[in-house]
């Protein structure tokens, strides 16, 4: 299995950026919730035993994820979070939903990024060097690093909905469409934070009219 590494790093730093962050989301293709965004800057010369434990936050088990995600937080020079809720998904679009998040995640850093990689996509609304990497949470440490702070801050809350919102069992699925969620979403209709713009969300709507 190929691991990521910090080789677009080290390619930005012999261009003479020092602060680059990775950026990744959590929750783009669930049925339930806000897309969640991170961006994590790591130091230029960090080297700690957890770095090789580092995946993408889908390979990862829930503990591992919580366990990286503490030592994340310690090492990284700054972190952000930014959430885009289910209302802005569906009157924007996930698309734009996702690349707002990024950029309220982005606009936390303190100290600021100077240039930003990120998985997957391009952010306009952001005016600082940036390359789009396809599977950069599997290819580049920071990416992946985003990745695991997005997924447990999103898991996080998404526990807290449970309690706000109890019969759907969000505490376990987050949200996704599994069999468990959909056979909840036709018992009970849909919750305030479900996306109506999704399928099969925006079908059990229209049957409700």
């Amino acid at each position: 299995m190929l691991l990521p590494s910090f080789a677009e790093e080290k390619r930005l730093e012999l261009e003479g950026y020092q602060r680059i962050a990775g950026i990744d989301e959590a929750g783009r293709g669930a049925l339930a919730g806000p897309v969640v965004a991170a961006a994590v800057i790591l130091p230029c010369r960090i080297d700690t035993p957890w770095l090789n434990q580092v995946r993408d936050s889908k390979q990862l088990s829930p503990a591992r994820r919580e366990l990286l995600f503490h030592y994340i937080h310690e090492a990284a020079t700054a972190i952000g979070i930014g959430i885009a809720p289910n209302e802005v998904i569906d009157t924007q679009g996930i698309i734009k939903a996702t690349r707002l998040a990024m950029k309220l995640a982005i606009d936390q850093l303190s100290p600021p990024a100077q240039c930003l990689l990120i998985d997957y996509m391009l952010i306009p609304e952001v005016p600082l060097p940036q390359k789009g990497i396809t599977n950069g949470d599997r290819l580049c440490l920071s990416i992946a690093c985003a990745s695991i702070m997005a997924k447990v801050a999103r898991d996080r809350l998404m526990v807290e909905f449970d309690g706000t919102y109890p019969g759907y069992g969000l505490a376990q699925h987050k949200g996704y469409g599994t069999k468990g969620h959909l056979a909840c979403l036709c018992r009970l209709g849909p919750s305030s934070i479900h996306r109506q713009s999704f399928r099969p969300v925006k079908d059990l709507i229209h049957q409700e009219k």
